[in-house]
């Protein structure tokens, strides 16, 4: 237990690191590169499954007990020897995936990499980084209101403008009696939460703490740039009766980031598991991720249709082991149905999730909507909720509308905070085929609205009436 808080404050401590600046420099020390390297096993680590409170929180091992759910080999460290001889001079280790039994390291000499390949206890070692010509130093802070516009409010409303997005899902219902999400702690992981830290009714949200996983973590601060965590953490967390009401604003949260908005690298599949394991260890019981990646920067590495599957790539190996951690991951479907992809982006595919598109307020999919099957032939997306537009609550402390599935998503995590609370002894794959089997298309799901749009209050009522 002590070995899991002093990484997390670690981490948290690091997220206060801020660059200064507002214009494009040339990236520090020339050109850079970052590799992952796949280790065999395990094998001599000082940890085991026996004591698991040396790696992870009590809080996850509950989570794990009360889902009947072992302690495995994945869920052991690296072995600290392996690491010490790959991070030698030159060599400077990022981030490490237990589950993957990865590492992600830095260097600036690609030939030392050759030689890390030797190692015997090395599988494979690839390129998923080179730094751009340039990066963009962190912006300042952007002002923003503490108050909300008075013509935001509706009369005799407590959901205010939120209403039809809480009222499609079921769940100003599920908030009348009484589950609100209270209990539950979910971890969102994204690209940015510009003035989350000091909006009023963002700070209102009870928010566990933060973490930065991207490089250099000392160049931007989670709570400078942009402001799309923001917006997606207001979908669930934000509680402004008559105003603006989230779908589980009795829950509580972990602000992660985990993409890096100036490249689009296979890295950032390494920063998002290693943030996923790092929610793990904390002891979450759902992430919402708004993220989905198939085209870099570097078109070589490029994904194909054919790895849509759920195993083939990094990111969706790890997304789909979390529903055996115990954890729900809720997952935008990605906004590529007009553009020539059209499909589902990774982790999207992954198994054993919630992958969510976007309907408009009548129901109707939405155009950008991306689409399903997986490369092996399962039902995506899982369900649908309003992205067409969703209410939101911007960086700039005001109420707005945006689309996307990137809202789409939050609106079911929290949702699925809420029906979790009501039957807190049902394990994450049950929980997940309950929301399934709750659509409105559950009777016959297809590729564009997987099966469909979830009513929670009467999930809630059905499943209450088998126990009668």
């Amino acid at each position: 237990m002590r070995r899991c808080l002093s990484i997390i404050l670690l981490l948290l401590s690091a997220t206060m690191l801020m660059a200064r600046g507002t214009d494009r420099v040339k990236y520090p020390g020339g050109k850079c590169y970052m590799f992952r390297v796949s280790l065999t096993d395990k094998q001599g680590t000082p940890f085991t499954t026996d004591r698991p409170e040396e790696f992870l929180s009590t809080r996850a091992i509950e989570r794990r007990c009360r889902q009947h759910l072992p302690i495995d080999s994945t869920d052991l460290p690296l072995n600290p020897r392996y690491v010490t001889s790959i991070a030698t001079e030159g060599v400077e280790v990022v981030s490490k995936s237990k589950w993957n039994n990865t590492l992600l390291v830095f260097t600036k000499k690609q030939d030392v990499m050759k030689e890390v390949g030797k190692f015997p206890f090395v599988k494979d070692v690839r390129r998923v980084w080179v730094s751009p010509d340039s990066i963009e130093r962190k912006r300042p802070r952007t002002t923003y209101h503490t108050e909300f516009n008075k013509w935001d409010n509706i009369d005799n409303n407590p959901d205010g403008v939120t209403y039809d997005q809480l009222e499609m899902l079921g769940g100003n219902r599920m908030h009348r009696h009484g589950f609100r999400g209270k209990g539950m702690v979910i971890a969102i992981l994204d690209g940015g939460f510009m003035n989350a830290d000091v909006i009023p009714a963002i700070t209102k949200v009870r928010q566990l703490g933060f973490a930065d996983f991207t490089l250099p973590v000392n160049q931007e601060s989670i709570f400078h740039g942009i402001d799309h965590g923001t917006m997606v953490l207001s979908t669930m967390a934000a509680n402004e009766p008559g105003m603006f009401m989230g779908t589980a604003p009795d829950a509580a949260y972990w602000l992660l980031r985990c993409e890096d908005t100036q490249t689009e690298t296979m890295a950032e599949e390494d920063y998002w598991a290693a943030a996923v394991e790092f929610a793990d260890s904390a002891g979450v019981d759902i992430i919402n991720s708004s993220l989905g990646y198939h085209h870099f920067d570097d078109p070589s590495q490029n994904y194909d249709y054919c790895q849509l599957d759920g195993l083939s790539t990094m990111i969706s190996r790890t997304a789909s082991m979390l529903a055996r951690k115990g954890i729900i991951l809720v997952n935008s479907a990605g906004n590529d149905g007009m553009g020539t992809w059209k499909k589902i982006n990774v982790p999207a595919d992954a198994m054993d999730i919630i992958t969510v598109g976007a309907v408009s307020a009548n129901g109707n999919n939405a155009a950008f909507s991306s689409i399903g099957p997986t490369a092996d032939g399962r039902v995506k997306p899982d369900v649908m909720a309003m992205g067409s537009p969703t209410s939101v609550i911007t960086g700039r402390g005001i109420i707005s509308k945006d689309i996307g599935t990137s809202f789409s998503a939050p609106l079911v995590a929290g949702m699925i905070a809420c029906l979790w609370q009501a039957f807190p002894n049902k394990t994450a794959l049950e929980i997940m085929e309950m929301v399934r089997n709750g659509g409105n298309r559950a009777n016959c799901p297809d590729n564009i609205y997987g099966y469909g749009i979830p009513d929670f209050w009467s999930i809630y009522n059905k499943e209450t009436r088998k126990g009668d």
